[in-house]
């Protein structure tokens, strides 16, 4: 697939590159951060290295973009966005914030664009994508309602966490579902 950038007008949505490693490092270095993703903790440079320098362009070629998001063109890294490929089922979509740009809706623009990037025909034309959610993220689950996903429950033991298995709540967006806030999350 070929690297693009994205953008809406409030998030532009680019490949993350080597002049944002340290930016990665610090936001992922972040207690929320850890808690609620996989990214190893501690998070060390040589894990955002490895990151932008490897994970990022196999996924790309994978057809499973990751995108830096910014709220310009040549932006400081604001947080992460991108697609999880799942062996068999559809792309799981995930994303954090950096802890000093959040609560100014850059998630929920960021996963709107990248799932509208999800269902073009000339991105990556597939008919849904997955949300997953350590039970508690709150704030993650907030801005897969804003975004339009559909609640689905909670899968037990679902996501291994550094090796510790963990349980999830799950959720799905259509390409016909209409986008925008929906009210069947019982969170």
């Amino acid at each position: 697939m070929e690297r693009r950038t994205l953008t809406d007008g409030a998030v532009v949505l680019s490949p993350p590159e080597s002049a944002d490693v340290d930016a990665i490092t610090d936001a992922c270095r972040d207690p929320l951060i850890a808690r609620w993703t996989t990214v190893p903790s501690p998070y060390a440079r040589t894990d955002a290295l490895y990151f932008v320098q490897d994970v990022v362009p196999a996924k790309w070629e994978s057809g499973c973009p990751d995108w830096a998001v910014r709220t310009s063109e040549d932006g400081v890294l604001c947080g992460m966005v991108g697609f999880v490929p799942r062996e068999g089922s559809d792309p799981e979509i995930g994303y954090w914030i950096a802890p000093t740009t959040r609560r100014h809706g850059l998630a929920t623009a960021a996963v709107r664009l990248a799932c509208d990037f999800a269902f073009a025909p000339d991105g990556m034309n597939v008919r849904r994508v997955a949300w997953r959610a350590f039970v508690g993220n709150r704030a993650s689950a907030a801005v897969a309602r804003r975004v339009g996903f559909r609640y689905e429950g909670i899968v037990r033991n679902g996501l291994l966490q550094r090796g510790v298995p963990r349980d999830v709540w799950v959720a799905g967006l259509s390409a016909d579902d209409p986008h925008g806030p929906t009210d069947d999350w019982p969170l």
